[in-house]
């Protein structure tokens, strides 16, 4: 089996994996990073969500050959010590999880979104495809503005 050294939450980790396994597998099974959750394993609740090289990728879809030399980033990686990420503590402040489960998935959607959009409006927010069961998007969009002012 192949070993690879992968770049996750600024630590370097290796493991030993098939080439087309999935990070999502990898990072939970393998390494025990288990805030990207598995919900659908195709593509559509994106609930695995994290951040290769900064920008939004779904883990379930993605092997863990097609990451090597990249950044992932994970919801575990993007607070600075006891600091939150300015989107994690907008979600707080906003009382967005009901039952938190797509969270991760969702913070990490908004971080590339605010990333890339300094200023989003209300049709870039419902742009993110990440689903909720719970159907907090009221609330998500209201963090995902509080955060963008707040990194301003």
């Amino acid at each position: 089996m192949p070993t690879y050294t992968l770049m996750i939450n600024g630590q370097t980790q290796t493991v030993d994996a098939p080439a087309d396994l999935a990070l999502l597998w990898v990072l939970r099974d393998k390494l025990g990073i288990t805030g990207p959750k598995y919900g659908c394993g195709t593509n559509v609740c994106k609930a695995c969500s994290c951040l290769i090289d900064g920008r939004v990728t779904t883990t379930c879809v993605t092997s863990v050959g097609s990451v090597v030399g990249k950044q992932i980033t994970t919801i575990e990686g993007l607070a600075q010590g006891n600091t939150l990420h300015p989107v994690q503590q907008a979600w707080l402040d906003r009382d967005v999880p009901q039952c938190g489960f797509c969270q991760p998935g969702q913070i990490m959607a908004a971080v590339d979104l605010i990333s890339r959009n300094p200023n989003p409006t209300d049709a870039d927010i419902d742009a993110i495809e990440n689903m909720c069961r719970c159907g907090t998007y009221g609330r998500i969009r209201d963090a995902i503005k509080a955060a963008a002012a707040a990194m301003r």
